[in-house]
Formats: structure tokens, C-alpha cells, sequence
């Protein structure tokens, strides 16, 4: 019995995954950088959870929009090459065929061998050699723009969820200690998470991403007082 090894790549993970730790970081960094400055102005916790809620719902569309309108616009450029091939394919198919040959070529194979690869995937499927080989589209990497849009908003929820049930469940006195030690807590492990399913290192994913949040917080925070002083 013949078995396949099939070999396990990170790639296929990287377009979701891209939007996913995207929305949830900033799911987590906005909403808890926006309750920590609320807060640390002097408003009343209901005003700060307000806030939070607001903040979610805006954010999680805003993610969506902008994700949305990004990879439609990869999908759109993706869209006019391809058709371009089609037409190209049906004028001057010779050309193509030398364009693929040399493509070949280019990536080691002999001039001879090339052709005959060439002739052979065209012979089978000429438009998907050149989507593949030419214009480097591949079904892995092909921009998906309903699917991006959905999971930047839904990871966005989920991180922003995380600062909100902070300020519910804490002390008003303690809002915005709870609430920065929670968010840097769920920063270090989304950013130890996305770097481990990236194949990258877990401490310096965490480092990086734990970093920036305290970052935005101290500085919402800093403003935050500043403006409840003065006002």
C-alpha cells in the first residue's frame, strides 16, 4: 500500500490568521487603552462601561469595513489579471506558451524539459498554470474578502470582550489597575498564540505585542488624567 507524507506548512494559516491577531489585538488594545482613559479621568464606572460597549460595537465594524474594503481590493486586481490571461491566452497563445517555458527556465529547469512542461500543463490547464506560475495566485493565498472581513470583526469582539467584563467585574477604585493587568495578561497570550501557530518565537511574540498595549495604555491613561484634572 502506497502512503502520502503530506508535510505541514504554515502558510495555508497565514490570511485568517493575519486578520484574526489583528482584530484581536486591537480589540483588546483599543477598548482597554479607551475604559483605562475614561476611567482614569474620573468617570463613574457605568460611564466606563459604557464606553467599552460603545467602543466594541464601533470597533468591530470599523475592523470589518476596513478589511473588507482592503482584500476586495486584492480580490478586484486578482479579478482584472485573470481576465487579462483569458484574453491573452486566446490572442497569442504561442506567446504564452514561451512566457510559461521561460518561466521554467528562470526557476532551473533545461530549455528542453521546460518546453515539455510547459506544453504538458497548458495541454491540461493553460489558464491555471499561468494564474499559478505567472501572476503567483494561488488558491492558498488567494485574497477572500467576506471571510477576512468576518474574522477581523469576530476576533475583535473576542479581544475587546476581555477589558469590558474587566471593568464589569472590578472595583470601582480598582478600574484601572484591573483593567491594565488583564489586557497586558491576554496581550502576552495572543501574541505567544499567533507567533506559536507562525512558527515564530513565543517570547518575542509576546514581548512585541505586550509592549505596544502597554504603550497605548499608559498613554490614554496619562491623557485621561490629564484632562479629568483639568476639567
Amino acid at each position: 500500500m502506497l502512503y502520502m507524507h503530506r508535510e505541514l506548512h504554515r502558510a495555508d494559516r497565514i490570511g485568517w490568521l493575519r486578520a484574526a491577531v489583528l482584530g484581536a489585538n486591537d480589540g483588546t488594545i483599543s477598548i482597554a487603552s479607551l475604559v483605562i482613559g475614561v476611567a482614569a479621568a474620573g468617570a463613574p464606572q457605568s460611564t466606563v462601561l459604557l464606553t467599552g460597549v460603545a467602543g466594541l460595537v464601533a470597533g468591530a465594524m470599523s475592523m470589518a469595513a476596513g478589511e473588507y474594503v482592503s482584500v476586495q481590493s486584492q480580490a478586484d486586481t486578482e479579478h482584472a489579471d485573470i481576465e487579462r490571461e483569458k484574453g491573452e491566452l486566446k490572442t497569442d497563445p504561442e506567446h504564452e506558451l514561451e512566457e510559461l517555458t521561460s518561466i521554467y527556465e528562470a526557476r532551473g529547469l533545461e530549455p528542453p524539459l521546460a518546453r515539455l512542461v510547459a506544453e504538458s500543463l497548458m495541454a491540461k490547464d493553460a489558464l491555471g498554470a499561468h494564474i499559478r506560475d505567472e501572476l503567483g495566485i494561488t488558491e492558498t493565498l488567494r485574497a477572500r474578502p467576506i471571510q477576512a472581513a468576518f474574522a477581523s470583526a469576530i476576533s475583535f469582539v473576542v479581544g475587546a470582550v476581555i477589558p469590558i467584563l474587566a471593568v464589569l467585574l472590578a472595583p470601582s477604585a480598582l478600574v484601572v489597575e484591573i483593567s491594565s493587568a488583564t489586557a497586558l495578561v491576554t496581550l502576552v497570550l495572543l501574541g505567544g498564540t499567533a507567533a506559536y501557530a507562525g512558527g515564530a518565537s513565543l517570547v518575542k511574540g509576546a514581548i512585541r505585542v505586550a509592549f505596544w498595549g502597554a504603550l497605548a495604555m499608559g498613554l490614554t491613561a496619562g491623557v485621561g488624567k490629564l484632562f479629568g484634572t483639568a476639567l
